[in-house]
Order: structure tokens, then C-alpha cells, then sequence
């Protein structure tokens, strides 16, 4: 099996003919499934959360049977992840796209597990602590996303979880958490 760096790329990586956007419904349909979930598995495991469609992306070229995806493929299969949820245009052009690997939901649990297991329950921290902190290393939390954390932040104030509150710049931003 071909890995790219210590990630084990699935089987269809190395059939050319899912390099190309295929014409019959049901086997576009099953290309574009393959296609999501790889990015989904890779951006995860590679802790990536944002992918350029002007800039070369691991995953859309293959050198050993030398295909690449093109342009209108990355588009399609990064398009097909934004119609499900699991991405977000970053621009009115479609050329830079947020990956969701996790739900902002699922962000928001996995902070409220972060703070329950390191015992913030009434605690302050800042928003940099949180994407970089020692407490955050080790965790999905340690360089995540500043938008992707922000909205998962705000949907748990809106749950009453937290309150965020804002200081003379960004890195004086910080939470407190009220679970």
C-alpha cells in the first residue's frame, strides 16, 4: 500500500481513471465519496484545515501513475464536502476551502472534554492557550483552526458554557468557562 508521509493511502489512489472526473452518475457519485472521505481522513490525520486550490495539495496528484486531479475536480470534490457541511468557502471565488473534519459541534465537545479533563471547569484561559497552550498539546485542540475555535466558542456562549470576552488584541482574548 502507498503511504504519503506516515498516511496510508487507500487503493483507488493508484487507478488513474479516479484521477479523472468520471461522466456516468453513479460512478461519479462513488468517486466523489472515495474523494471526501480521503480528504477528510488526510486533513484530519495530517492536522490540516485549510486547502488552497491554487497551491499544489498532496492528495491531488499521484507521481507514481503520474495523474493529477484537475482544476474542476479539486473544485468538485472540495464542493461536494461544502454541500455536506464538511467545508466552507473562505472566499467569494472558491479558491480557498476550511475543512471540517470535525463538526463545529464536535468541536465544541471536544472543548468541553478538554476542560472537564484538565479541570477548568470555572476556569480563565486565553484563546492562544487554548490553540497552543501545554495544556492543549497532545490534543485535537493544540493548532487548531482561529475560526473553526472561535465559532465552536461562541455556539458554547450561546449554550451558556462560556463566556468569551475580548481584551486590547488578540492575544488577549480569552474564555470563561462556566460547565
Amino acid at each position: 500500500m502507498q503511504k504519503l508521509g506516515d498516511f496510508k493511502l487507500p487503493q483507488f489512489f493508484n487507478y488513474p481513471p479516479y484521477f479523472t472526473l468520471q461522466p456516468v452518475r453513479d460512478t461519479r457519485e462513488k468517486q466523489v465519496q472515495l474523494w471526501k472521505d480521503l480528504i477528510l481522513d488526510y486533513c484530519k490525520t495530517q492536522h490540516i484545515f485549510v486547502i488552497e486550490l491554487e497551491e499544489e495539495f498532496p492528495l491531488f496528484s499521484n507521481p507514481v501513475i503520474e495523474r493529477s486531479l484537475s482544476h474542476e475536480a479539486r473544485k468538485a470534490f472540495l464542493s461536494a464536502l461544502v454541500t455536506e457541511g464538511r467545508a466552507e468557502w473562505l472566499d467569494k471565488g472558491h479558491r480557498k476551502c476550511l475543512i471540517l473534519w470535525h463538526r463545529i459541534q464536535d468541536w465544541a465537545d471536544i472543548i468541553l472534554r478538554f476542560v472537564k479533563d484538565n479541570g477548568l471547569e470555572d476556569g480563565v484561559m486565553t484563546i492562544e492557550e487554548i490553540r497552543s497552550g501545554i495544556e492543549s498539546r497532545g490534543t485535537e485542540l493544540h493548532g487548531i483552526d482561529r475560526t473553526i475555535l472561535m465559532r465552536a466558542l461562541k455556539l458554547l456562549e450561546h449554550k451558556g458554557k462560556l463566556a468569551i470576552f475580548k481584551g486590547t488584541s488578540t492575544d488577549d482574548e480569552g474564555v470563561k468557562f462556566s460547565v
